[in-house]
């Protein structure tokens, strides 16, 4: 039965990563009809075509592998640009001026003259940035309604004041299976005498009004005395405690470590319906980490390549292809010690914080990326309005072709890097539990 449910849950999220990839491509298809431009390919996949349909100028089909998607828009390149003396402008030479031409001469070869006013490049910047931004923006969309969902529908699992277990010893929260051995010193909570079910009340006369203020309190208490006031099956008990130093998580990064005060009591749990600032400031949160690990991404890509190879243990901070994201939903849709609930709330917001990530990576300024196209319509308003002001003809057109060179590399760069993860998901991949 669980090795069903694993596999129910590996399925069900690879398909909701599948349907955003859909989404995505809406994203951009829609406003890319809205303003004129022609549209022949819709398609979920590459290599090739499972099924397929044609409605109007657009063929809309399912390909062999879905691990991406693409719409294909007439005139993405322009025509090249000559100078006045007639001659071809930017590169022409060499390898990569006939990788440009090729390219050319391959987006023109089905183009009549009837379509002349559907082509991409023919278009106000402004249209250019909404058509490529549509894509991106879809996943924000999708992202934000998922994560709305899971905080203001599910709730979210907020810690009380009720303690549910106690620690028997003193183990620094990096060592990993934590297990008490014959030296190792007991806990301050468990020689103060606390028992599960005690709500703490107070210390040392404070009354405590979350769980956050008490493990703030404590933590600032290593080496002194805290008389803590306890709700103990209806009699109010008063607890002598004396925190000592120990290795405990970072409150700003559960990742990272820090010294400080040790109980060794763990809350119970409540779930709680947030409102939209939590929502807002939460999402905010996920947006400025992914942010900062698109940034660490080279870096942590040679961690997940040794990894890979078996030179070293996977980082569970390390980055995942779909293949690695699908295997910890399973593994979350699996795991009995966790409410049906809880594990829906995981698994969506999983699925909510890979959409923000395939937001934020297209915003790339770069070609193939979408960013790259949305980089190249911004420079070319901003050469036009430079013009305008110094009344200088107009220049027309930027010449994104001239990025195809940058974006081969980025692409074969992408592939390889795709392969490698997908590869390490599979040979050594991130998992929840032992």
């Amino acid at each position: 039965m669980t090795s069903l449910v694993y596999a129910l849950g590996v399925v069900l999220f690879f398909l909701g990563v599948v349907i955003s990839i859909a989404l995505h491509e809406l994203g951009h298809m829609v406003p890319a009809k809205l303003f004129g431009v022609k549209v022949t390919q819709y398609m979920v996949g590459f290599g090739k075509t499972l099924w397929s349909t044609k409605r109007g100028d657009t063929e809309y089909g399912i390909k062999a592998f879905p691990m991406g998607g693409f719409i294909r828009m007439i005139g993405m390149l322009p025509p090249e640009k000559r100078g006045p003396d007639g001659r071809p402008k930017g590169i022409r030479n060499g390898f990569f001026g006939k990788l440009i031409a090729d390219a050319r001469a391959v987006e023109y070869e089905r183009i009549t003259p009837a379509d002349e006013d559907r082509l991409f490049y023919r278009k106000a910047w402004w249209k250019k940035v909404i058509v490529m931004s549509g894509g991106p923006m879809m996943n924000v969309v999708i992202a934000v309604g998922i994560l709305a969902g899971v905080f203001m529908g599910f709730g979210v699992s907020k810690p009380t004041l009720v303690v549910t277990n106690v620690s028997r010893c003193v183990i620094p929260a990096s060592q990993q299976p934590q297990h008490c051995t014959a030296t190792s010193a007991p806990s301050p909570a468990r020689s103060a005498g606390f028992h599960v079910g005690d709500q703490i009340l107070a210390v040392d006369g404070t009354p405590m009004t979350s769980w956050d203020q008490f493990t703030n309190v404590t933590r600032a208490s290593a080496g002194d005395t805290m008389h803590v006031l306890v709700d103990r099956d209806g009699r109010h008990v008063v607890l002598t405690a004396h925190p000592r130093v120990n290795q405990v998580s970072s409150l700003s990064n559960p990742d990272s470590y820090v010294k400080a005060g040790f109980l060794g009591v763990t809350p119970g749990e409540v779930r709680q319906r947030q409102g939209p600032g939590y929502v807002a400031s939460t999402i905010w949160d996920y947006t400025s980490r992914t942010a900062s690990a698109l940034g660490e991404l080279p870096q942590r890509m040679v961690g997940v390549g040794k990894a890979a190879l078996g030179l070293q243990k996977r980082d569970p901070q390390s980055p995942m292809s779909v293949v690695g994201a699908s295997r910890v939903a399973g593994e979350v849709a699996s795991d009995q010690h966790i409410d049906v609930v809880d594990r829906i709330s995981v698994m969506l917001t999983l699925l909510g914080v890979v959409n923000l990530f395939v937001a934020l990576f297209n915003f790339i300024p770069l070609l193939p990326l979408d960013g790259g196209h949305i980089a190249g319509a911004l420079f070319e308003a901003l050469r036009r309005a430079w013009a305008k002001v110094w009344r200088r003809p107009d220049p027309g057109y930027a010449d994104v072709a001239q990025m195809l060179p940058i974006a081969y590399t980025l692409a074969g760069v992408l592939i390889v890097l795709g392969v490698v993860l997908v590869w390490a998901d599979i040979v050594n991949p991130i998992k929840l539990t032992g």
